[in-house]
């Protein structure tokens, strides 16, 4: 990416870009309204989890493994068209590497790793996500464009709006990070 995608935590925004950090890994943040506690909660508790991510029952414990479910026609009304390939439900068995409630989580699963920090910044959290061991460029892209458009949910309904239509912002982010990531 251009050093114009490049985030200042100073200056993180609700649709700001992630970056490659290491070539198989994306870094996304948001500056979401707090406290820390609310964020942590829709991270790690399987009923607000589900309204901008996945559901499942997650265990705050190192080597606890869960199932994710990802229900993305559910995230908003109407939900979009959904690509085509794309399942309506999607499900990934993954366990939890840390938990330092309630600042720090990451788990993983087959095609990656994801860590969680949350940073109070007065009334707002600074979240920083980043996913590692994306297998190729074309997963980036997608995930580049899942991470933004999930974060985009969770900040609307962190702020009591009606979320953008999932599958078209998707579609329209992924085209975003397909012309701005590297060839």
């Amino acid at each position: 990416m251009n050093d114009t995608a490049t985030l200042d935590t100073n200056t993180a925004h609700l649709d700001a870009y992630g970056v490659l950090i290491e070539p198989a890994t994306l870094k996304i943040e948001r500056l979401l309204p707090g406290p820390v506690e609310r964020i942590w909660a829709y991270l790690t508790q399987s009923e607000l989890r589900r309204l901008w991510l996945a559901s499942g029952d997650m265990p705050m414990k190192a080597g606890a493994a869960f199932e994710l479910v990802w229900r993305n026609e559910e995230l908003s009304d109407p939900p979009g068209k959904r690509p085509e390939g794309f399942p309506e439900e999607q499900r990934m068995e993954s366990h939890v590497i840390e938990a330092e409630p309630p600042h720090r989580l990451t788990f993983a699963w087959r095609q990656g790793e994801v860590s969680f920090q949350l940073t109070p910044k007065g009334d707002q959290v600074l979240l920083t996500i980043i996913h590692r061991r994306i297998s190729d460029r074309a997963n980036t892209v997608m995930i580049g464009a899942g991470w933004h458009m999930h974060l985009n949910i969770l900040a609307a309904r962190l702020s009591n709006r009606k979320p953008e239509t999932f599958w078209d912002g998707w579609s329209r982010l992924r085209d975003d990070y397909d012309r701005r990531l590297p060839a």
